[in-house]
């Protein structure tokens, strides 16, 4: 089951090789993909290195934005790039690239197709079954996504945890390419990438997006699943999920961004939350590899989301091994194993590894309500003082008061933060 952006990338890789055949469920590659609007471009160049030149690229990201939010009030952090490593693009417009690629290399993709079931004989994966066909293989990579049925009946990963998952929803505003330089300050071709907490997700761990694409803006919320599950059930949570989308389209600050542009696509996905926590108990098997999402493989920090090159990087390093079993005419679980050696070697496992705590932060709910409130108040004590200002250090222990957190424990809360994320 080689979906997406993943099972492209190894068509593209072996199709010289060995023969290659990719299943999608959608029509067209890519039809079944969806993301906020962001890709590190790096490890793409290691399987495409014209990718600056070829790919669909709408803008590269020369300006990173953070904001809290807490009611009107705004506070924003700006950061301008000294380089750009990040693009903004639409995943279904990368995926169809990356497929035609592959395609163009030799490989063969079938579309429309659903896969039921992965085959097992004699302890080993020989093939997929869709409906009443069966498709013989020697190595089934499997790229199903988040939702891992395929997987789940195979016994290799346990049913979705609502933990681990987040829940993303988004809108496509289109504006005209002057109107988005204009309108984010950008000059010609250059990119914003903008993440939000606080109230743009009435406090529940997750946050908001805005990413500009060439001549719209990507605009969004994350909400953790089980957080807001329960915000739902307990009455704190009392709208869809889509009037807090249109709840930041409408905000004070933001709509100045977008008025007078028209919604041109609205779409949901779930995302990974979990980090490592989400990886399946297998990532290989006799005849079977598990790479991108079905891997687990996604790092979000709160201030960077990195999911897209992961998946890359793994299906190149699945891609790899596969050619390595073909040329020794074994695709036992004992060569196969050299995949997850590579994983566990490469940037993808080392960064998972080293932000693992963030699952920590992403849990407790002050990052998300008292903190933005926070940071707010103190900004407002310092700039909306009519006669005497306070100082800095008297503004922040007033804010922290208000919001009921002493001062050493907001220092804990944000030194244990700053050394997971």
């Amino acid at each position: 089951q080689c979906a997406g952006m993943v099972g492209s990338e190894m068509r593209q890789i072996m199709a010289n090789s060995t023969p290659m055949l990719g299943t999608e469920r959608g029509r067209g590659a890519g039809s079944k993909s969806l993301f906020g609007g962001k890709v590190y471009a790096q490890p793409l160049r290691d399987v495409w290195p014209d990718l600056d030149r070829k790919a669909p690229i709408h803008r590269w990201v020369t300006r990173e934005r953070f904001s809290f939010i807490a009611g009107e009030r705004v506070v924003t952090i700006e950061a301008k790039l000294g380089r750009s490593v990040a693009f903004t693009t639409y995943l279904p417009e990368l995926v169809r690239w990356m497929a035609g690629r592959a395609e163009e290399a030799g490989a063969l993709l079938v579309d429309e197709v659903v896969v039921d079931n992965i085959l097992v004989k004699d302890g080993k994966v020989v093939g997929v079954k869709s409906g009443g066909d069966v498709l013989e293989a020697n190595v089934v990579i499997d790229a199903e996504g988040v939702n891992r049925l395929l997987l789940e009946k195979l016994g290799l990963a346990d049913p979705p945890d609502p933990r681990r998952l987040a829940l993303g929803v988004k809108e496509i505003i289109r504006l005209g390419d002057r109107a988005v330089e204009e309108r984010f300050g950008l000059e010609k071709g250059e990119g914003l990438a903008w993440l939000l907490a606080g109230d743009v997700s009435k406090g529940i761990p997750g946050g908001g997006f805005i990413y500009t694409m060439k001549d719209a803006a990507s605009v969004g919320i994350v909400l953790r699943v089980s957080d807001a599950a329960s915000a739902a059930e307990g009455g704190a949570l009392k709208e869809h999920v889509s009037r807090m989308v249109e709840w930041l389209r409408l905000h004070p600050y933001f709509k100045r961004y977008w008025e007078e542009g028209d919604i041109a696509e609205y779409g949901a996905r779930l995302a990974i939350e979990g980090g490592l926590g989400y990886v399946p108990k297998r990532l290989y098997w006799n005849g079977l590899l598990v790479v991108g999402d079905a891997a687990g493989l996604l790092l979000n920090t709160g201030y960077t989301i990195r999911g897209v090159d992961f998946a890359v990087a793994s299906g190149k390093m699945a891609a790899e091994t596969v050619l390595e079993a073909h040329a020794r005419g074994n695709y036992s679980e004992a060569v196969l194993s050299a995949y997850e050696t590579r994983l566990k070697s490469s940037f993808v496992w080392k960064e998972l590894v080293k932000h693992r705590g963030i699952e920590d932060v992403m849990s407790d709910t002050w990052f998300f309500k008292a903190l933005p409130a926070i940071i707010a108040k103190t900004v407002a004590k310092l700039f909306e003082a009519d006669y005497e200002e306070p100082t800095m250090l008297e503004a922040i222990k007033e804010a922290l008061e208000e919001e009921g957190t002493p001062l050493l424990l907001a220092a804990a809360k944000l030194l244990k933060a700053a050394s997971q994320l």
